[in-house]
């Protein structure tokens, strides 16, 4: 399902402008590898400070910047995906990616002093669809870093085992198993067009408070997700049955008068916001299985939805 972003690699590197130039590929890896804007930003920034540290002498000694930065990068990465892991067992109830508008539709816009957000620079393909990386959350660390840095930016094995600290032989087996991971949690890929219309009857179920029409869009055995990290209101334990996630819907619905959904792009793929009162409270995403909803992953932590709500980066 992977989309390969393509790595870039052998090219003159050693002008300033060009290893500035690195930073939309590195918050792409990040990103993958993270989940969290805020947190590839500083695994960035981090691979940056060591980068301007070194002396004129010794960034010249390197032969590819890229690389470099790279390698450093995904390092900080690998560290703080081992302590995010610690973190998220204290975290209350299901710890969700958090989500990226399209760009067009991202109320905040670009960070203002001439500063460009993160989630401004992440390429939205397969690689970072909502379902895509819930798996990734699935992985360890090190299969993680491998999965993501070969499979979806084709970094070679030998690159790849100076990050992990294993042997090529040994990345190339993590790699293995992140896949059969992704294989066995993914069905197969619908058509944004199909998506879109799908979704578009969900939302138009959901604003009827139709529990038979919510019914017959969700596969029997779909599951339902939410996201409040103890800051607002969410079901604790995902909501599973098609029958049981309609009522909760509905529900929702009956508790929030004046909310409105709105059909917005969420990681590149066909999704929902619900707004109230002008503010969003939740982006849903959604993935399908034959043809019905199988998925649905309500972010409700508002910390996570400040690029949605306009109170992003200034």
């Amino acid at each position: 399902m992977s989309t390969p972003s393509g790595p870039v690699r052998d090219r003159p590197e050693q002008h300033p402008s060009a290893v500035v130039g690195e930073r939309r590929q590195l918050i792409d890896v990040a990103y993958r590898l993270l989940g969290s804007p805020a947190e590839a930003e500083d695994a960035v920034q981090e691979a940056y400070a060591r980068w301007y540290a070194m002396s004129r002498q010794q960034q010249e000694a390197v032969v590819s910047p890229g690389a470099w930065l790279t390698t450093v990068a995904g390092r900080v990465c690998l560290d703080l995906l081992g302590s995010a892991r610690v973190r998220r067992e204290r975290y209350v109830g299901p710890w969700i990616p958090e989500p990226l508008p399209d760009r067009a539709e991202w109320i905040g816009g670009s960070a203002g002093g001439g500063r460009t957000d993160p989630a401004d620079l992440i390429t939205l393909d397969e690689s970072v669809t909502m379902a895509f990386l819930v798996v990734l959350e699935s992985m360890t660390p090190a299969e993680r870093v491998a999965f993501v840095l070969h499979d979806v930016f084709r970094y070679p094995f030998p690159e790849i085992s100076e990050i992990v600290g294993r042997a090529p032989t040994a990345c190339r087996q993590l790699a293995s198993s992140g896949r059969r991971r992704l294989r066995a949690a993914q069905a197969p890929a619908t058509p944004v067009v199909g998506q879109a219309v799908l979704v578009r009857h969900f939302k138009e179920a959901w604003e009827a408070r139709d529990i038979r029409a919510l019914v017959g869009l969700l596969d029997p055995d779909a599951t339902m997700t939410a996201d409040g990290g103890g800051l607002v209101g969410a079901v604790l334990r995902p909501v599973e049955g098609s029958g049981r996630i309609a009522q909760y819907v509905v529900h929702i619905a009956d508790r929030a008068p004046g909310l409105t959904l709105l059909e917005r792009t969420v990681n590149g793929r066909p999704g929902l916001v619900a707004q109230h009162a002008g503010t969003t409270v939740t982006v849903a995403a959604f993935d399908l299985t034959g043809g019905r909803i199988s998925r649905i992953w309500a972010v409700r932590n508002p910390e996570k939805l400040r690029r949605w709500t306009g109170s992003g980066p200034n």
